[in-house]
């Protein structure tokens, strides 16, 4: 299993906004995405951070959209 990459926010965004999810709103410091999969809906907050923390990254948002730490890694080149 490939090591988790130091991703800011900012950077996150741009990978989510790539495949699929657009920005619906923002609440302080935390932006909602949103994007539609077959009959699922895909929601996630991504806390605007200069880095986000490992656990938020992998557990609160690569988990909740099905996304591969391999995946991010190719989106992020």
């Amino acid at each position: 299993m490939p090591k988790l990459p130091v991703i800011s926010a900012k950077d996150l965004i741009k990978i989510l906004l790539k495949i699929g999810f657009t920005k619906i709103s923002q609440s302080g410091s935390h932006i909602k995405l949103r994007r539609q999969v077959g009959n699922r809906t895909q929601t996630v907050i991504v806390p605007n951070d200069k880095i986000i923390k490992p656990g938020t990254l992998r557990n609160g948002i690569l988990k909740v959209i099905d996304l591969t730490v391999d995946d991010l890694i190719k989106l992020l080149k």
